[in-house]
Parts: C-alpha cells; structure tokens; sequence
C-alpha cells in the first residue's frame, strides 16, 4: 500500500454568530397571606404613645424622661425633642401596656409630685413643675 504524498488542504468552517442570551426569568414572590382581621387586632392592640410637655425650661438646658414603658428606663433618662420654645415631644414605640414616667431636667432634676401615667396610644400634652 502505498502513501500518498499531496496534502489535502482543509479550508476552516465559517465563523457563526453566538446565540442569543435567552431572557431572563423574573420569578415573583408569593403574597404573604394574612386574614385581615389579624392585622386590625395587632394595630389596635399595640399602638405609639406620644407625650409632650409644655414648660420653658431655659435656653441651653434639656428635657428628659424616665420611666417604665417602651424605650424608657427609671435609671437613664431619654431625651425629648425640643418642638418649640416651650414644648418638648417624644413619641414612644408600640405598646399595649400604659407608660409611668417623669420629666428630668438635663437628666438631673427630677419633676414634683407623683408619676405620670398615659394609656397606650394615647397624645397626652403635660405641664409638670419643678
């Protein structure tokens, strides 16, 4: 048998376009389901007390609470927002139980007479004296 010399020129295969990408696949999440009746009982169970003082209690001075209640310790008092030259706000988070509490000047001087009580939910607007 004999070999064959000549050479056999292959010539290259034609260059192809790549494929388009196939489009994405958005998969949404499902809807959490809820009864209605569930969501309403919550909210009206659990609700944000907010609680103003109305006192000019001098510039460069600030407006503490203390309490017992969302956010609030007897030990370290929270700064309210001073909303106006007299009027210094806070609004505590969601509760089902009332809030006791009391108003300090700088953390310090403590407001007279008894504890504050304001129900849950409640915009409850107070003159304490010091």
């Amino acid at each position: 048998m004999k070999k064959s010399t000549s050479k056999k020129t292959v010539s290259p295969a034609p260059a192809k376009k790549p494929a388009p990408a196939p489009a994405p696949v958005v998969v949404k999440p499902a809807k959490p389901m809820l009864k209605k009746t569930s969501v309403k009982a919550v909210a009206a169970s659990a609700v944000a007390t907010t609680i103003t003082a109305q006192i000019d209690i001098g510039f460069g001075n600030a407006l503490y609470i203390r309490g017992q209640g969302p956010g609030l310790s007897w030990d370290r008092g929270a700064l309210m927002n001073c909303v106006a030259d007299d009027r210094w706000q806070i609004t505590l988070p969601e509760s089902a139980r009332p809030v006791l509490f009391k108003f300090l000047v700088n953390d310090l001087s403590w407001s007279a007479g008894e504890d504050y009580t304001a129900a849950p939910g409640a915009k409850v607007t107070l003159t304490p004296t010091f």
